[in-house]
Order: C-alpha cells, then structure tokens, then sequence
C-alpha cells in the first residue's frame, strides 16, 4: 500500500533522551513506542499491544501464522466431537519456563481464570457452558448452543502455569479498573519464545529467549529491550541514530523523513482496527453535561448532528496525513462480514442544518458534554478529538475534552467486570476483532446490550441497546448457512447505521519503522511477534 502526502515535513535533529550512545549488540533488539505495556497479565486488558506483547511469553492453544491463518500451537489438535463439544489434543512434552509440565490442568486453569474475575477476556465466553479436563493431554468444552467460532476466538488466549499462580496468589487477574495489581501484573512465567528478565513499569521491560521452547525459534534475538517513549520526536531520533532498532507506530507527521534515510525503512499497510467515536446512551443523564434530567445522546436526532459534523476527509487530510481510511461501519473490509454496500458514510451537514435538527431535539442553544480520549493508544488519538470538538463547536456543542495515558484512560472509560458502566459520556475508542476476524466479535463486544447474564457488549461503553440488533447478533454467532448468515450480518448492520449508534472514524494505517539491518513480519492485526525478528 502506498500513501499520498500533500506536505513534505523536515525534522529538526534531536537529542535523544533515555537512550545510551552504545551500538546496540549483534543480536540484542531495542524497540520502542508511545506508551507502555500495562500489564504483564495476559487476561489484564482485552488491548491489542497488551496482548501482543504478552504473546511473546504465553502461547495460546492455537495461533495465527503469518498470513493470519490458524496453526497448531500448545493445542496439535483441536474440533467438534458433536455442535456442543469442542476437543483439544495438547502438545505433550512442553514445559513452562521454570521446567514444571504443561498440562490439561493448566488449560482448564487458564480458560476459567480468561474467564474469571478482574479477566478483560470474558468476551471470547459468552457461549461456554463447561471446561473438563479429559486426560493430562485432552480438554473437552461443551457450550450452550453451537458456536462454530469458538477455535478462533480463542487463538488469542495465553495458556498460565496453575502452580505458578497458586505459589504467587495470583489466582485471579488484577481488576485493573479498579486500579489493583497483583503478582502476575509485574512477572510472568509461560512456555513461550521469550521470558521476562526484567519489568520497570513506565521505563524499560526486558525479555531473554527461553531455551526450553517447544518450537523452532526464527528468531536470533539474545535480547529484546523495549521502552515506551511518549515523545514522537524523541521516538523518530532515535531510530535514526540508531539507538533502537524500530518504532511501533509512526507518527503520519514524520513518515516521509524517515523515507528518506537511508538507514530507515518504513513498512505500512491497512490495519484491521476501525476508530470510532462512542455516546453514553445508557445513562438517563449524563455524567459529564450541563444538560440535567435527561441524556441528550438517547435522541438519534442528536446523534445524527454529531455524526454529519464530523468530517472525517477533513481529519484524514490534515490530522493523519493521509494515513487513514474513512468508514461509515465498525468493521474494516477484510474482516469477514463487512458490508460493502453499507460503507457510505452520510453527506456532511451545514452547521445551520445540524443546529435545526439540536433544536427539533430540544436543545437549540446546544449543550455542554465531556470527552475521553487517549494520548498513547491510538495514531495521532488526541489530535482527532481535538479536531472533533473543533467541529461540534460549530454546531453549539461545547465538548470538554480529557485526553490521558491509555491506563487511566482505560480504567475510565471501560465496563468493570461487573458490566457496571465506566465514567464518561463521550469517547473515542478502537477495535479490531483480531481473535475471529469475524464481524460477529464486533456485534458481541461492542453493539450488543451489556450484560452480565448474557456476558455480551463488555467493550459497550455507552450502553447501546438495540433488541433487533441484539436478536439478530445471537442468531449469526450460530448459523452456518453462509447466505442466511450474510444477510443477517447485513440486516443488523443497516440497524446500527441508521441508527447512528457510533461514529466510526477511519481505518487507521499500520505504519512502523525499523533500521534496515532488522528483518520482521508486519501483521495486519497490528500484532508484533517477536519469534519472526532476526538482527542482521
């Protein structure tokens, strides 16, 4: 893929601050990005660069290769005895780090705890009725009703040592919206390609190769030292002069220069992810408004000014650099089930013509609402949002905007885990449905009706609730009609649209850098599996 610019930017040489003037070692690997990861906790948060990064320490039961294909991994093989009972075959003779065996028990253990308190992955169990240990290298689930993604939902999932997390109390996750920690956020212990030498939370994680990994390592790394670098600038100095190796995520701003180095290469790409802006419509007032006795948001009238106010070429042009792809849906094209007929996002209205339909919704003077935005997470993130309310000021809407570190952010925005609603009445957020690549995950985590009985729409922050969406999210996750199917897919999404539910901004580009000694696999999931890095 390639990107058109309409500015060619000059970047002014920086010291680089954190970083020693040492050439980096043969095989030793520096990367950095613009926040840390928040967790060492595989079930911490259900967040792409968490879980990435954890993957390198944990393997799942399955996982993807590098067309994004499943493959065997702990699990050598895995189907469906009848529609309501899945089998595992385990891997036998692997071991976790610290030599103890890998075993069904560690699975059941794992799965439950996935599903278990303080876990952001309860999502991918909506369907599960059972986990049994069959024998030390089988496990059988059986599930409510058949649910044909179950393999792919759960390619994401870290397998955990039992003994390992009874020895350290960390039974359970740390409910990190409640801002707890526990044994498992700061070390980790599994049977992957990598293990954690060292965690300085907010400056610098280290991670050695495990010399007792049960597969063929295509990596020669002997050192991974990765260190989050909230300054842009800092991040694109450094990679040009070579005090680490690569950068997650490029600025768009500083794309073109590190083009032009000639020790530098870019690799971009479409992401999966779609960006989105998202209404409390739960709440009956708003927690963060000058309106009092009612929620502006459960209008669609309202909705449908914000949505038409946004200008999302606007934002493509001069806030991302090009680097985006504007969509009217939740899903990106290439996930299954995305809608092509239905990615027309609406004309933009005049600001007098989206004023008329505030007023027709009882608000002709406009209102007063508060945002959510990270500063860390998502590509140029809080300069979207500030152009956002750059827009809706035009319209009378005055939108004070909170942009912060993606663990605060996080901690205030998401559901807890008891599916009580987070604090915030206007959000950005993104989501890319790495773990079935199948617009379903979107529909159960982020459309459906949050609850605690049915475990659906826990990434539904603004408590969206449509019965006929619903309804139809349930009857997709089963059918396998491939016709029947594709048109419930359809018919749902057309709801959701035209109800103006969300706002989807753009498909984000995955854009990195590395020096061009280093050999590695762009994913489009934006996942970055250290076992495929090798240092030339």
């Amino acid at each position: 893929m390639s990107f058109r610019f309409r500015h060619s930017l000059a970047l002014t040489a920086l010291v680089c601050a954190g970083f020693g003037a040492v050439a980096a070692e043969a095989k030793t690997f520096r990367w950095a990005n613009a926040g840390d990861v928040s967790s060492m906790d595989p079930y911490a948060r259900n967040e792409t660069f968490l879980l990435t990064f954890t993957s390198n320490i944990y393997d799942p039961l399955i996982r993807r290769d590098k067309d994004l294909k499943l493959e065997p991994a702990l699990a050598v093989k895995w189907g469906q005895v009848d529609k309501t009972t899945w089998f595992f075959d385990l891997r036998q003779g692997v071991k976790f780090s610290d030599g103890t065996p890998f075993t069904a028990a560690d699975v059941v253990f794992s799965l439950n705890r996935a599903n278990g308190p303080g876990s952001n992955m309860g999502g991918n169990f909506v369907s599960v009725k059972e986990i049994k240990k069959i024998n030390d290298h089988r496990v059988e689930v059986i599930t409510k009703y058949p649910d044909p993604l179950l393999a792919d939902k759960w390619a994401a999932l870290a397998m955990m040592s039992k003994a390992w997390a009874e020895k350290n109390n960390a039974l359970n996750s740390a409910d990190m919206t409640k801002n707890e920690e526990n044994f498992a956020t700061r070390n980790a212990m599994g049977t992957g390609a990598f293990m954690l030498k060292e965690r300085r939370a907010g400056e610098r994680t280290v991670l050695v190769p495990n010399p007792n990994w049960w597969d063929k390592p295509q990596h020669n790394l002997t050192e991974v030292i990765f260190t989050p670098v909230a300054n842009p600038a800092t991040r694109v100095a450094a990679i040009k002069a070579g005090d680490i190796d690569m950068m997650y995520e490029v600025p768009p701003a500083d794309t073109e220069s590190l083009k032009r180095d000639a020790n530098v290469k870019v690799l971009e790409g479409p992401e999966t992810r779609v960006v989105f802006l998202g209404f409390d419509t739960e709440r009956p007032e708003l927690l963060e408004s000058n309106v009092k006795g009612k929620n502006p948001f459960k209008d669609k009238r309202v909705r449908e000014a914000i949505h038409r106010s946004i200008d999302v070429q606007a934002i493509k042009r001069t806030v991302m650099r090009g680097q985006s792809f504007p969509t009217n849906l939740m899903v990106a094209p290439g996930i299954n089930g995305y809608v092509k007929a239905l990615d027309n996002r609406p004309a933009l209205l005049k600001p007098e013509d989206a004023k008329k339909l505030l007023a027709d919704a009882g608000y002709p003077n406009g209102f007063e609402v508060g945002m959510d935005c990270p500063n860390d997470r998502y590509v140029n993130d809080e300069k979207i949002c500030q152009a956002a309310v750059a827009m809706l000021a035009r319209i009378g809407i005055k939108v004070n905007l909170l942009a912060q570190t993606r663990s605060k952010y996080f901690a205030k925005i998401l559901r807890k885990g008891d599916y009580k609603p987070g604090e915030t009445s206007f959000y950005m957020l993104g989501w890319s449905p790495a773990s079935t690549y199948d617009v379903h995950n979107v529909f159960e985590q982020l459309i459906q009706t949050p609850s605690n009985v049915t475990k659906k729409g826990l990434f539904n922050a603004g408590g969206y609730s449509n019965p006929e969406v619903d309804k139809l999210a349930d009857a997709m996750e089963q059918e396998t009609d491939k016709a029947k199917r594709d048109a419930m897919i359809a018919q749902a999404t057309k709801l959701y649209v035209d109800d103006y539910a969300y706002i989807p901004l753009h498909q984000q580009a995955v854009v990195w850098a590395a020096r061009k000694n280093i050999e590695l696999v762009q994913l489009a999931d934006n996942s970055f599996p250290l076992r495929f890095v090798t240092v030339k």
